[in-house]
């Protein structure tokens, strides 16, 4: 059976996220863990992906996939301690291209809870270097790796997967952009200490915002979030005074009526002389009136807004996946074609040297027997039975370079056994460690 890639493994779709914590492997258990999964029978090359929605155990092997699975199996007993009927049945199991298909889909982010969320890849690309180091990694998955970074590198720039946010966090903080040209000189204030809220300041301060102020009815909670986002704290009742400070303002207060409305909110403009203000309303009842939208250089979004612009942006990111996917069918075509030819170029060379062999020993026996043969005799024979073993192999060896790396993978292993080929593993890497 020709090498290739099995995957075992669960994800955020098969198993919950208390089992996959169970399972999971931090970055300074991964080369103890590495080294057992060397050990599994049938396992030639072995690397471990493992973040917060999936852990994959990924292998080069050469026997069947049923095998392998059931050496990953016993591997998780033995290192996570677990009982296999508490995993077994959550476990999924690619092979061959199928599982060049899912190690590429992955990369791009296209199995990801959300599709297009670039964290994946800086975790694999880490986990890699982790079964390189840990010599774990060989030819096959030194490329598959590889070339699932070059299908990331390509889906982002090739298509729009990542552009548009779809989590409702990344969607307010997105939206900002459409107003303000930078964040760097704006002033964000929190009205209430609600999670959305928090995370919105986050995805903010990741974009560059200044100054956070944070406003809660109590006032020690203020101070608390405050401190942790190191901002200023603003007792609840002067709400309206320090509301002229504030360019971008997030609502996450539990109230029964309005917090602002349109005439505080003209106020403050004319002390701010009328620069814009963008309202984030994550409330429910809202914490502003939707009256102040009316209102120029004022732009309010609330949450059924924000729910809309996640769903048309959710929509391109699915329009923009079909393009990926097309690009991952290309890429693992490509791969297919290179795995093939692990078997087929050490078959081709070693029909030559077996052909050549025979050659060269009947050439010597007819010169032998031929003593006073002048040079240039020996020069014309020489060549003439190097040219007939080229023209009989011509055809075979085409053959073998087309179909054997294409649409007839066993086209290799029969090449070797009608001529008794012995075929040693080749290296597929350079001096640098690029694939050739």
């Amino acid at each position: 059976m020709a090498r290739g890639l099995c995957i075992v493994g669960v994800n955020h779709r098969t198993a919950p996220v208390a089992l996959r914590e169970r399972l999971a492997f931090p970055a300074s258990g991964l080369p103890a863990a590495l080294a057992e999964l060397k050990a599994v029978p049938g396992v030639q090359e072995a690397a471990i992906v493992s973040t917060c929605n999936r852990v994959e155990v990924v292998t080069g092997t050469s026997v069947p996939a049923a095998m392998v699975a059931a050496g990953v199996e016993s591997f998780f007993v033995r290192v996570r301690e677990l009982e296999r009927s508490a995993f077994a049945p959550h476990l999924y199991v690619h092979h061959g291209r199928d599982a060049v298909r899912h190690l590429f889909r992955v990369a791009a982010s296209l199995d990801s809870m959300v599709v297009g969320e670039p964290q994946i890849l800086g975790q694999m690309k880490n986990q890699y270097v982790a079964a390189a180091a840990a010599g774990t990694s060989g030819p096959v998955l030194h490329k598959a790796f590889h070339r699932a970074f070059t299908v990331a590198k390509r889906v982002r720039t090739e298509t729009a997967i990542a552009s548009k946010s779809v989590s409702v966090a990344s969607v307010a903080a997105a939206l900002t952009g459409t107003i303000f040209e930078t964040l760097e000189d704006k002033t964000v204030m929190l009205v209430g200490a609600g999670k959305m809220s928090q995370l919105v300041a986050r995805h903010l301060q990741a974009r560059g915002s200044g100054d956070i102020m944070v406003t809660t009815r109590t006032f020690d909670h203020a101070v608390a979030l405050a401190r942790e986002f190191g901002g200023l704290p603003v007792p609840f009742e002067r709400l309206a005074e320090y509301l002229k400070h504030a360019d971008i303002v997030i609502g996450s207060a539990g109230a029964v009526d309005h917090l602002v409305g349109p005439q505080l909110v003209q106020d403050v403009l004319r002390a701010r002389k009328q620069r814009p203000m963008f309202f984030i309303d994550l409330a429910v009842p809202r914490n502003f009136d939707p009256a102040i939208n009316d209102l120029d250089n004022v732009y309010v979004y609330d949450m059924d807004d924000l729910a809309r612009t996640s769903a048309d942006n959710t929509g391109e990111r699915e329009r923009e996946a079909a393009r990926a996917e097309a690009i991952v069918d290309d890429e693992v075509e490509r791969f297919g074609r290179w795995l093939a030819g692990l078997d087929v170029v050490p078959t081709i060379v070693a029909l030559r040297e077996k052909v050549e062999t025979i050659r060269k020993a009947e050439l010597e026996k007819a010169l032998a027997s031929l003593q006073d043969a002048a040079p240039r005799h020996r020069a014309l024979l020489d060549a003439l039975t190097s040219s007939i073993v080229n023209k009989i192999l011509h055809a075979p060896l085409a053959s073998l370079k087309r179909e054997g790396a294409a649409d007839d993978p066993d086209l290799a292993a029969s090449v070797r056994r009608l001529f008794d080929l012995r075929v040693q593993e080749r290296s597929t890497t350079n001096g640098s460690g690029e694939s050739e």
